[in-house]
């Protein structure tokens, strides 16, 4: 079937071949022509072609046999020229249709091919279009990358010039020396400030042009000179007046401290000198040193001795110790006015005002004028002096240390060296003074308290953070803490070596060596409380011992107990640190004091109190007479008793709080022994005893007794 499917394939082209011949012929007036004609292209199907095979055309046949649609064909035994006629048939019909519609057609289709010819020339005018435009864009592309790359060219040459004529700029500004400052520096005085700010400059430029000579700068040649002969008259110009302000020290009354101030206000001068002109700064620094040593130590000198001057006139000496007697121009002495002198004798173990020196108000208060305390005829105790000097030391060593630091421009050790080398010669002074009055100073209090005053000083100088003066003050310590160590060890041996035997006629009025102590401990105890040293303490400890045993060998000397308890509480009264020691010699005194004119009171209690604690009360029914006559000699004589014993005890202790609280203890005392007394005879063996009714009512006894209280 294949086969004959080829077959009449091939026969349809030819009908079409034919069809075309004669539409060919027909057309030709229409202006086809016959030379429009082309051969009819067969393709395989050409038998007249060179290319055609006939063992082809046996292998198609062969396999058109072995389709489908032509093996039924062939069963079915269909006429196959039949059919392929019927087929010629239909497809000559439809090729005639096909031809006629294309005919009918024709016009659409040649407005058409025109359309698309002209299209053709449209599409052709936009592609060479098209691609001008890609030449000029691929040339425009490249302008572009030609602009960047000399943009970028521009932008490295102009930031490389902007960066050359930024460090030329400096370098030429840094070279170049205006005309303002050369009139400056030539013409204006130093105290102008355009002066100053044209140094400035100045030193600006000459510290770039030592740097770019450094590294090999050329143009610095060209102005070196210039620089030089400025430099040279600025430091001549600054030289001469630095020079004339420190000469202005010199001259007497001057208040240095004024023309010292106004330098600080030119203290870029020295720096401009360290910096450019050394050999002038260190000339000077040296005239600065030597000037103001000199005007320190001069001034200081003066002082110190116009100070001395006011002092007062009797200060203690080496036998104004704690257990010396007393002579009679000293008696005379202690019984002056209560403002006497601290160099008397009774106030070199007393405090009193003394104390105030180191008081926050008196220890920073102006230093004394020694002309104004003599014509006023006024005298010092040595601390106020010491106060004096030392805080003028202080003030002005803080303000010339600070001076040091920011004129000259140092720090740390070098400041120290500095300072020492300005204030080093009046501050040996000072402590060879201090050295030499300490040698014959004996008053403790005076020394304890110039101790005090440095320490308080060292805490000023520190809170003005001038370290300067610590080594100052740890030699002034080291004098003044031996001394005051070797005047209380004299004290301790004045007590131990004193003899009570070699003291005259003693008496149970408390002893002047206990009563020094006593104002002498609490003064030094009360100014050790500011600041408290444990080391004080130990020495204060060491004199107490003696006391303690100079008191009861004291009291030995006495024949009676009640005179030794007397005045062993008496002088320990005096000490207050004797506390243990004073309340039991006070009590046993009171014992002693109540027992002449109630002992048979006393006895007659302790032994039924005795008797009832051991279960033997039927013991006091024998006792009935000896109770009566208690009873009765006590309401008859027990108030001129109190009364004789109250004038005794006042006579004995010139001590009134002493005195006082003797009498108060007896009477206290007095009053529990007649309640015990009470509680005794009620007992069921005396309860029915008749001279019961003439006991004195206990709180009756209480109230007269308070009128014997005394009042002080």
């Amino acid at each position: 079937m294949a086969a004959a499917a080829t077959m009449a394939a091939a026969a349809r082209e030819l009908v079409l071949r034919a069809g075309a011949s004669d539409m060919e012929e027909e057309e030709g007036p229409l202006g086809g022509g016959p030379g429009l004609q082309e051969p009819l292209q067969l393709g395989e199907l050409d038998i007249t072609s060179d290319e055609f095979i006939l063992d082809e055309v046996d292998v198609h046949i062969q396999a058109n046999l072995e389709d489908e649609l032509v093996k039924e064909a062939l069963k079915t035994g269909v006429d196959l020229r039949h059919y392929s006629k019927q087929v010629e048939l239909e497809l000559q019909q439809i090729e005639q249709k096909s031809i006629r519609d294309y005919i009918q057609e024709s016009e659409n289709i040649a407005s058409l091919h025109n359309q698309i010819t002209a299209c053709d020339a449209v599409l052709e005018r936009m592609e060479q279009m098209l691609g001008a435009f890609q030449s000029d864009l691929s040339s425009i592309s490249s302008e572009i990358r030609t602009l960047q790359e000399q943009s970028g060219a521009m932008n490295i040459r102009l930031r490389n010039r902007q960066a050359v004529r930024g460090k030329l700029g400096e370098l030429v500004d840094g070279l170049v020396v205006p005309s303002a400052l050369v009139t400056a520096i030539l013409e204006a005085p130093v105290t102008e400030p355009r002066f100053l700010e044209q140094l400035q400059e100045l030193d600006a430029k000459a510290a770039a042009v030592r740097e770019q000579e450094a590294r090999g700068t050329a143009a610095c040649a060209d102005v070196r000179g210039v620089l030089d002969r400025l430099r040279v008259k600025a430091v001549t110009k600054i030289r001469e007046f630095i020079l004339q302000k420190i000469y202005s020290f010199r001259k007497p009354m001057t208040n240095y401290q004024i023309p010292q101030t106004a330098l600080l206000k030119y203290r870029f001068f020295y720096q401009f000198l360290l910096g450019n002109e050394r050999a002038t700064a260190k000339e000077i620094r040296d005239e600065y040193v030597e000037t103001l040593s000199k005007i320190y130590l001069s001034y200081y000198r003066s002082y110190l001795g116009r100070l001395m001057k006011v002092q007062y006139e009797e200060v203690a000496e080496k036998d104004d110790l704690m257990g010396v007697e007393d002579t009679a121009k000293k008696d005379i002495l202690e019984l002056r006015s209560p403002h006497a002198r601290p160099g008397d004798r009774n106030t070199i173990f007393t405090l009193g005002t003394r104390g105030s020196v180191i008081s926050p108000t008196e220890l920073e208060a102006p230093i004394l004028v020694p002309h104004t305390a003599q014509r006023g005829e006024q005298r010092y105790p040595f601390e106020a002096l010491f106060r004096s000097q030392h805080y003028a030391l202080l003030d002005n060593s803080c303000r010339e240390y600070l001076f040091i630091c920011e004129f000259f421009v140092v720090s740390g050790p070098a400041a120290h060296d500095l300072f020492h080398s300005v204030m080093g010669r009046t501050l040996n002074m000072t402590l060879k003074h201090l050295e030499s009055y300490l040698a014959d100073c004996y008053d403790a209090i005076a020394v304890f308290l110039c101790i005090h005053i440095v320490l308080r000083f060292r805490n000023i100088a520190a809170k003005r953070d001038v370290p300067a003066l610590d080594r100052y003050w740890e030699q002034v310590l080291a004098l003044l803490w031996p001394r005051f160590e070797l005047i209380l060890e004299m004290n301790v041996q004045s007590v131990r070596s004193t003899d009570p035997q070699r003291l005259g006629g003693l008496d149970t009025r408390p002893h002047y060596i206990t009563r020094r102590y006593a104002e002498f401990s609490s003064a030094l105890v009360s100014i050790n409380q500011t600041i408290p040293n444990e080391r004080t303490m130990q020495l204060l400890g060491q004199l107490q011992v003696e006391v303690e045993n100079f008191v009861l060998r004291v009291a030995a000397e006495f024949s009676s107990r009640k005179e030794q308890l007397e005045r062993a509480a008496d002088d320990s009264k005096e000490v207050e640190s004797f506390q243990q020691l004073l309340n039991a010699r006070t009590q046993e005194f009171i014992e002693e004091l109540l027992s002449p004119p109630f002992g048979g009171l006393v006895a007659f209690v302790k032994e039924a109190e005795a008797l009832i604690e051991r279960g033997q009360a039927e013991r006091l029914r024998g006792e009935e007479a000896r109770v009566t006559q208690l009873i009765r000699g006590f309401g008859s004589s027990w108030k001129s008793s109190v009364e004789s014993l109250s004038q005794d005890v006042m006579r004995s202790f010139t001590n009134f709080r002493n005195g006082t609280s003797i009498i108060q203890g007896a009477l206290t005392q007095l009053i529990q022994l007649y309640h015990r007394f009470h509680r005794v005879l009620s007992q069921p063996q005396l309860r029915a005893l008749p001279a019961r009714a003439e006991l004195i009512n206990i709180h009756h006894l209480m109230v007269e007794l308070k009128k014997h209280k005394p009042n002080f």
